[in-house]
């Protein structure tokens, strides 16, 4: 909660802005390595010792040394008391002589400090390890969260917390560096295909466990009361309390209420709310951006290579090696050998094929003509205007083959009115077409329930499927071949005896 209090200046701040700002930063940072090899309490001639040791400040004095000394203090950066340990006579020990020690505000701030000097990004990482501990963690809570021992509660929350804080700040700062300025700046380059496939296998597992892990610890939140929720916070509550301190710290109030936001923010980032997805989604459909913009950014970069070349050359060569061929046998050979070297490409055409049979050779169909747009970036000549396309003629055609294949199909199911009710081992010799249209009305009917369907002239299809207990197959005959399927038994009904 914000108090006025947590709005107010911070004066151990100003050493950072001072004037002298190098040689303030020279004696705090002097006192903060002290301070790590848990040397506390320093004189003045130690730090100033210290500080004109590293070389970088030209022409410091001593008593320049005891001014900044005294101003840090000022401002809340330092602490200090008298030293009378080494004074061997009564106006020694009375003239002022000081010890120096960082106060809790001055040693974050250096903290602070250190962890700048080591950003070179936004680093993070994306680990399902923490999901893990997570759910060991609340996996507890349920089990034993009314019998924790006394320490027990608050090292569980410790540890919960801080996993899920870090995963938290990790993946965000991942997340972040892909759409950095430098992320961007390096997908554009020839290198990035390298890293391409890691990057994507990295983030296609880190979802894989995302959705093996945080899913299983939104089911166990969801498991957690209220009632087995505060419980639990006032076991940590109880044990973080019971800590011997030596200062003066956070009120019982104070400490409840950032306990219950911290699992606040726990479940509202697995579970979410009425008002906003939870941060689990949000961090799923981020990372699977991130991948879709890595294979876009390698799709970029391969077509960018592959655009600079060209087969014409390649293709000439090969064109007259064909012509030179004496037979066809001989250009099979040599095609063969040319384009089996290469994998195969889907080009899309009409396929209209003359014959069902598999021993068929391609060689033995009709061609399947497709244009092709040239992929040129020079610009067409437009002095003169390209006349309007005339489509009526293939629209006439069309009608015609339509029509034609409507009569087809009606005569067709005129020919199984008049068999009536007829098995597949007793239908006469069908043409290809036939045998088409027959195996089509016999997928439409078992696809319904009622095992029927009715046509647009009204006739009535309708199918008898055979019983388990039959074992017999039928031979459906037609002029490409014969196939082996169950004996179905397939009625016409015609219009009037379909509506009633």
């Amino acid at each position: 909660m914000l108090t006025p209090a947590g709005l107010r200046a911070v004066p151990e701040l100003s050493y950072l802005t001072a004037i002298n700002v190098a040689r303030y930063r020279a004696i705090m940072k002097f006192i903060y390595m002290e301070y790590q090899r848990l040397k506390y309490w320093l004189r003045p001639e130690e730090i100033y010792e210290g500080v004109q040791a590293w070389g970088v400040l030209e022409g410091y004095t001593q008593e320049q040394c005891l001014s900044d000394l005294e101003s840090l203090k000022a401002w809340g950066n330092l602490a200090s008391r008298h030293d009378g340990g080494r004074a061997l006579s009564v106006e020694e020990y009375m003239r002022k002589k000081s010890q120096y020690l960082l106060t809790p505000y001055a040693i974050e701030i250096e903290r602070m400090l250190e962890a700048l000097e080591k950003v070179k990004g936004y680093g993070g990482s994306l680990e399902t390890t923490y999901f893990d501990t997570i759910t060991a963690c609340i996996h507890e809570i349920r089990l034993s969260a009314m019998e924790f021992e006394t320490g027990e509660a608050l090292r569980n929350w410790e540890k919960l917390y801080e996993a899920f804080k870090t995963m938290h700040e990790n993946a965000a700062d991942f997340i972040a560096s892909i759409h950095s300025i430098q992320a961007e700046e390096m997908m554009a380059t020839e290198g990035f295909l390298a890293l391409k496939d890691n990057l994507v296998n990295y983030l296609q597992h880190f979802v894989k466990g995302l959705q093996n892990g945080a899913y299983k610890i939104e089911g166990q939140l969801q498991r957690i009361g209220d009632g087995l929720r505060d419980a639990y916070l006032e076991k940590v509550l109880a044990d973080e309390l019971g800590k011997p301190r030596l200062e003066e710290g956070k009120s019982p109030d104070e400490l409840r209420v950032e306990l219950q936001q911290g699992w606040d923010n726990l479940k509202r980032w697995f579970i979410g709310d009425e008002q906003e997805l939870s941060e689990l989604t949000l961090l799923e459909r981020a990372t699977k951006e991130a991948i879709a913009k890595v294979v876009r950014s390698a799709v970029r970069l391969q077509e960018r290579r592959r655009g600079g070349m060209s087969r014409r050359n390649d293709l000439e060569s090969l064109g007259r090696k064909f012509a030179q061929l004496d037979s066809l046998e001989e250009a099979h050979k040599l095609a063969a050998y040319v384009f089996g070297l290469f994998p195969s490409r889907h080009l899309q055409g009409l396929d209209e094929r003359g014959t069902e049979r598999t021993d068929a050779s391609t060689w033995d169909e009709m061609p399947n003509v497709r244009l092709i747009r040239t992929r040129s970036r020079k610009r067409s000549n437009r002095s003169s205007a390209e006349p309007m396309r005339n489509y009526a003629a293939k629209r006439e055609s069309y009608r015609e083959q339509l029509l034609q294949q409507l009569e087809e199909e009606r005569a067709f199911v005129e020919q199984m009115r008049e068999l009536g009710k007829v098995r597949i081992s007793d239908m006469p010799l069908l043409k290809s077409k036939e045998r088409m249209r027959l195996l089509q009305w016999i997928g439409r009917c078992t696809a319904t329930a009622s095992k029927a369907f009715i046509t647009a002239d009204g006739y009535r299809i309708s199918l008898v499927i055979p019983g388990d207990e039959a074992e017999e197959d039928a031979i459906l005959r037609s002029e490409d071949g014969n196939l082996m399927m169950r004996n179905y038994t397939i009625e016409v009904a015609g219009g009037e005896a379909a509506h009633g």
